[in-house]
């Protein structure tokens, strides 16, 4: 899956590297060829034929190196979109609808001291943290502290 969309990338940036030292090769030629003019006449056929176009397939090449660059990322990313598909949602009924668990189900509540919110014990958010205290129910009551949106806690304690 991954090598038939990126072959279709490589030749972008082979031509954008092709391009480049096709550039550099015509502006070493204009350059050599202008230093063994005297007379500026007789320059500019070298800088007409040579470096101008050796400038501008340098700045064509340098244009198509950034977008093969970005279709390759671009091919990475739907490649893992399409595994990430593929592999499906872990928990799913035989209806093919997600079951969502709860993310914490504990029922003791913690705060960080300072903090705004009011947590499961085992919310991610403070599991294991050892500044985590027991909710004053006061606190709650008062309004001072919020549910966390994350554990989703119950709006009333004992």
């Amino acid at each position: 899956m991954r090598t038939s969309r990126l072959r279709t990338v490589h030749p972008v940036l082979w031509a954008g590297w092709a391009a480049l030292a096709a550039g550099a090769v015509l502006c070493a030629v204009g350059w050599y060829g202008v230093s063994g003019e005297r007379y500026a006449e007789r320059q500019l056929p070298y800088l007409a034929s040579c470096t101008i176009p050796g400038a501008a397939l340098i700045i064509a090449g340098a244009v198509l190196l950034a977008q093969g660059r970005g279709s390759v990322a671009a091919a990475r990313v739907e490649e893992l979109y399409g595994l990430l598909v593929a592999a499906g949602p872990a928990g799913t009924e035989e209806t093919g609808r997600a079951v969502l668990a709860p993310l914490a189900v504990s029922g003791d509540l913690l705060m960080v001291p300072g903090g705004t919110l009011w947590h499961r014990a085992d919310c991610p958010l403070v599991a294991g943290k050892a500044e985590a205290v027991p909710v004053d129910s006061k606190l709650v009551a008062s309004g001072e502290l919020d549910a966390c949106p994350i554990c989703e806690p119950a709006e009333e304690t004992d």
